[in-house]
């Protein structure tokens, strides 16, 4: 045989081979976090509010400069008109030219600009915060996401096996009923048992395909895209190592960026009042104009009327004789208002106890989520502990009864009930195991710890 034909063909299948793994490649959990931050529309919605504040501390800032503004008019005049000059009506066209510029500044106004820049950028960094917290909101719900498709996939695991194991005892219950030694009844009760596990499988696999639709949502993917994640194999090797609630919530404070973001609303509440009282201050403010203009109906003489022995003034020359300017500096006092500052005043003061009872709101919920998680976590392995001994009964249990039931010693309902028992026994260790991952996963995310998986898994090959 010719060798390029056999290498031809041996390449062609791995090159296949190899973009089929490009195409398939599998979604670690730090992934999906990592995607959702650069794709996710709410993390970008609030990333946008984040830059809108940011431009509104910037214009604070800019609100300091003093304000120059230009101005330029060209007049055309007709019709009749007294001349003063000449004394007598005349009938004429006019035309004139004025240009000027003002600016306007503002001195001292009771700190109130100096405010606005601080509170402005404390608003900012509470947007900042806000974002965060939407960031962590949205990793804690892929973190759940990803573990619930885990968690089905044992389910659907977990159903296979039930409906392979009846499989099996459907084919040696034929045999038995052929060779006589089993009653053709217990063959019938096997197979409605087969087909309620298949019926099962195909539930639990709905599960699992909802549970991936609900990540590849997260992600904003489209159904239609190939989307798998990594299968790792959880391990629970030993009771949690849990730090106290107390030493937690200490820690958390400092992360938390609801926490963050509550006390710089509390700050920027502070600097509102300080802005209210400044509008109760003397406003000192200096303010320029500079101008001039032009006229075809100035002569040499403004005062004699435009002749041949007094022709027009030329326009570079009246420009520069007709400019003028201003400086004024002025204070403004406040003294009555309708009380409106003083109204300001109390409304600043309201808000800033609303903002300081929010921030103990989000304190007291920070405590409670950390205390429940705590508390959850240890029941959760308690659980498992539980379930797990349980689980190894149910086994042994089954064990002697399907050694029993091949033999003709127990009848096909007592053999289904044990394995049903087998079953729920299962995926109750199933669920408590991945609710204690999930609870300890929620306590080293307030711990400041990142979100993954790699900890207590191995990825199977």
């Amino acid at each position: 045989m010719d060798k390029k034909s056999v290498i031809l063909p041996a390449l062609l299948v791995m090159v296949l081979f190899s973009v089929s793994v490009a195409a398939q490649e599998l979604w670690s959990l730090e992934k999906c976090i990592n995607y959702a931050f650069e794709h996710n529309l709410q993390i970008k919605q609030s990333e946008l509010d984040v830059a809108s504040s940011n431009e509104d501390l910037h214009q604070s800032k800019l609100n300091m400069l003093p304000s120059l503004n230009g101005s330029f008019s060209h007049n055309f005049g007709w019709g009749r008109s007294y001349d003063n000059a000449q004394g007598i009506f005349i009938n004429e066209n006019t035309q004139q030219n004025f240009i000027t510029a003002n600016s306007n500044l503002t001195l001292f106004e009771g700190l109130t600009q100096v405010n606005d820049v601080r509170k402005k950028q404390l608003d900012y960094l509470a947007k900042k915060y806000d974002s965060d917290k939407i960031k962590n909101d949205i990793s804690l719900n892929i973190a759940a996401s990803y573990l619930l498709i885990l968690f089905n996939m044992e389910l659907v695991n977990n159903a296979q096996r039930q409906v392979d194991i009846t499989q099996e005892q459907i084919e040696r219950t034929k045999k038995q009923v052929e060779s006589g030694t089993v009653a053709r009844g217990n063959l019938y009760d096997i197979q409605a048992q087969g087909a309620n596990e298949e019926a099962k499988l195909v539930s639990a696999k709905n599960k699992l395909m909802l549970a991936y639709l609900d990540l590849m949502q997260l992600l904003d993917l489209e159904a239609s895209e190939k989307f798998d994640i990594d299968k790792p194999k959880l391990e629970i090797t030993g009771k949690p190592e849990l730090l106290p609630p107390q030493i937690i919530y200490d820690k958390s404070l400092t992360l938390m960026p609801e926490i963050k973001s509550a006390e710089y609303r509390v700050k920027s509440a502070e600097r509102a009042i300080a802005i209210s009282r400044g509008f109760k201050s003397p406003r000192i403010y200096a303010t320029g104009t500079y101008g001039t203009n032009y006229s075809d109906q100035i002569g040499i003489n403004p005062y004699q009327p435009i002749s041949e022995t007094n022709p027009m003034k030329s326009f570079d020359q009246q420009w520069l004789d007709n400019r003028n300017g201003t400086l004024l500096f002025g204070i403004s006092i406040p003294i009555f208002n309708g009380f409106q500052a003083s109204t300001n005043v109390r409304k600043s003061k309201i808000y800033k106890e609303t903002m300081e009872l929010n921030l103990e709101l989000e304190k007291n919920k920070l405590r409670k989520n950390i205390e429940s998680a705590y508390a959850d976590a240890l029941a959760a392995y308690q659980t498992y502990v539980a379930r797990k001994k349980a689980l190894e009964s149910y086994k042994e249990s089954f064990n002697y009864t399907r050694e029993k039931f091949n033999v003709g010693m127990v009848n096909s309902t007592d053999f289904n009930v044990s394995k049903i028992q087998l079953s729920n026994a299962e995926s109750d260790l199933a669920s408590a195991k991945y609710d204690f991952i999930f609870k300890t996963k929620i306590l080293d995310f307030y711990l400041g710890r990142k979100l993954t998986l790699k900890d207590i898994a191995q990825v199977q090959e």
